[in-house]
């Protein structure tokens, strides 16, 4: 007689969610949650989440990159407050921001297109250095000229006005201390959040979110055994968060039906893009229908994506580093995960 996998009890209410079996999928969550963690969906205004390997449903987690949809909803409110736009250059805010060169936009630095690097030059060293605050020894004086220097050799050597995709944590990061400016407060990680509270996670209610755990957490658990969380120093618009897999489903249902705004519905294709990657939107990337990002600290693995076809809002939030073998079976199971759902 053939013995029960124990997943199906696990997920037994996932199944009646969506209606379907996750049975092909058991491998990969075997994968992905080898240190247990938390899934959750949202389908159709009905939300299931799930702890596993003795992680609860509720536990706080370090979001990492899924930080940077956050900041884009923070620009996208500041557009329809008037506070900016999203393809004026940054500089026309005055200020600190005034020599950034005019290629640096609010759109440029929210969909990776601004010319600049992953990460500042200093990084190289610091990830060595300061392996869970690899950004700590900077200041907010030393993003922008890391910004300028970058843009205006970006803009000499492509002598092209065709943007080009880069990934970078120096840009979203970068704009994180901009928003805050932008929104009356201080060029800091610390006016970052305050700004983000006030135009973002307080009006959607979403109090787990935000840059200082609101409880103890325990969730990071990297490869070498540190327990140690993964600090973000001046960019911390490009992954400092913490939030639960509650809010982070709350804040995609809240992209469906537009409180969010509606950002996320913009598609670029830039030169560039990974194959994976169809279009980039604001904070968000786009591939069959879905709308995701994922995150990767030193010692959790994040993931949050969304169907507007569907209805179906899916986070992943994994303990443990899982290794650059492994670094993208998260994005994979939220992919797929999203595609059963439609399919």
């Amino acid at each position: 007689m053939f013995r029960r996998d124990p997943l199906d009890a696990v997920l037994g209410d996932l199944h009646s969610l969506l209606s379907l079996r996750l049975t092909p999928l058991y491998p990969l969550i075997r994968d992905v949650y080898g240190r247990g963690g938390v899934l959750g969906v949202w389908h159709n205004g009905r939300s299931v989440l799930v702890g596993i390997k003795q992680i609860s449903s509720t536990e706080l987690f370090e979001l990492a990159s899924v930080t940077k949809p956050f900041t884009a909803a923070l620009a996208g409110a500041l557009v329809q407050a008037g506070h900016l736009e999203w393809t004026t250059p940054l500089a026309q805010l005055g200020g600190p921001l005034r020599r950034l060169p005019a290629s640096v936009t609010t759109l440029a630095l929210a969909t990776h297109t601004a010319g600049l690097p992953a990460h500042p030059l200093r990084a190289g060293l610091t990830a060595v250095t300061r392996w869970h605050d690899p950004y700590g020894a900077m200041n907010e004086q030393a993003v922008l000229a890391s910004v300028r220097r970058w843009a205006r050799a970006s803009s000499v050597s492509r002598g092209t006005p065709l943007p080009r995709f880069l990934y970078s944590n120096l840009g979203v990061g970068a704009l994180g201390l901009a928003l805050a400016y932008a929104a009356g407060k201080p060029l800091t990680a610390e006016g970052y959040g305050a700004a983000l509270a006030h135009h973002v996670t307080q009006p959607l209610d979403l109090p787990s979110i935000a840059l200082t755990p609101t409880q103890r957490h325990r969730t990071a658990y990297s490869l070498l055994g540190s327990t140690q969380a993964t600090q973000f120093g001046p960019l911390a618009g490009a992954g400092g968060l913490y939030g639960t897999a509650a809010d982070l489903l709350s804040f995609g249902a809240a992209h469906l039906s537009g409180e969010a705004g509606t950002h996320w519905q913009t598609s670029l294709r830039p030169v560039g893009l990974p194959p994976q990657i169809q279009g980039v939107a604001p904070g968000w990337f786009q591939t069959d229908g879905a709308v995701w990002h994922g995150g990767v600290a030193r010692g959790t693995r994040t993931a949050l994506g969304f169907s507007a076809d569907s209805g179906t809002v899916v986070a992943v939030l994994a303990r443990g580093g899982l290794g650059w073998a492994k670094r993208d079976v998260v994005t994979a199971l939220l992919l797929q995960l999203l595609a059963s759902v439609r399919g």
